[in-house]
């Protein structure tokens, strides 16, 4: 689906891309981001139409995505827990 498209239904639905994203648990600047690239991914596009349908028929999609339990991804790269953009370097071991 066009990014254009996706951008109607989510209209027809009464939502922001703001909103979309906090809808499904996604950070509303990776939804933003697929404007650059003209499309949105499959998912992404069948969730907005299914949304956007459910709404012109007057049924409460929010209630149901609701029930919907939602895990927390793992961060991507190789960074440390407290420790900003991994660490290229590989540790020295000094003591001697």
């Amino acid at each position: 689906m066009g990014y254009e498209g996706f951008l109607r239904d989510l209209a027809r639905a009464g939502l922001s891309i703001r909103a979309f994203a906090e809808l499904i648990g996604m950070n509303p600047n990776s939804v933003s981001n697929y404007a650059r690239s003209g499309g949105v991914p499959d998912h992404l596009a069948i969730i907005a139409a299914l949304v956007a349908e459910m709404g012109t028929q007057g049924l409460d999609f929010r209630g149901i995505i609701a029930k919907v339990e939602l895990t927390a991804k793992k961060p991507r790269g190789r960074a440390r827990a407290g420790q900003f953009g991994g660490d290229p370097q590989v540790p020295l071991d000094l003591d001697q």
